[in-house]
């Protein structure tokens, strides 16, 4: 049974940081790209960051790039997303997801966690 695990939300003042993590557990965890989505109240699960297996390639959002920084741990089978200078506009539940392609599409599915829970306050 694949299982995604995100922990490391909580609430945090405006340019303060964060940094979640998501352990995986029932998959060969180097063959699957790891992304993180969000979705703030009301909207769309949206793209955050993505990386393949290597670490090498990594993608962000245009609305994280340069305060969002995902890196992985295949050893650990964990993934981390470190997040500074965070904004009210990053308030949001954000997913781990694991899916053989690499897509920015929520549709596109593959294995999900819970979610964990940001609150930026202004």
């Amino acid at each position: 049974q694949v299982q995604l695990v995100e922990s490391g939300g909580g609430l945090v003042q405006a340019g303060g940081s964060l940094r979640l993590s998501c352990a995986a557990s029932g998959l060969i965890f180097d063959g699957y790209k790891i992304h993180w989505f969000r979705q703030a109240p009301g909207k769309e699960r949206e793209f955050v960051a993505g990386i393949i297996w290597t670490g090498v390639s990594r993608d962000y959002a245009d609305s994280v790039k340069g305060r969002f920084t995902i890196s992985r741990d295949n050893a650990k089978n964990t993934v981390s997303l470190e997040m500074n200078n965070l904004k009210p506009e990053d308030t949001a539940v954000y997913y781990c997801n694991a899916r053989i392609g690499f897509s920015r599409r929520a549709a596109d599915g593959g294995y999900w966690g819970q979610g964990t829970q940001v609150t930026v306050s202004s």
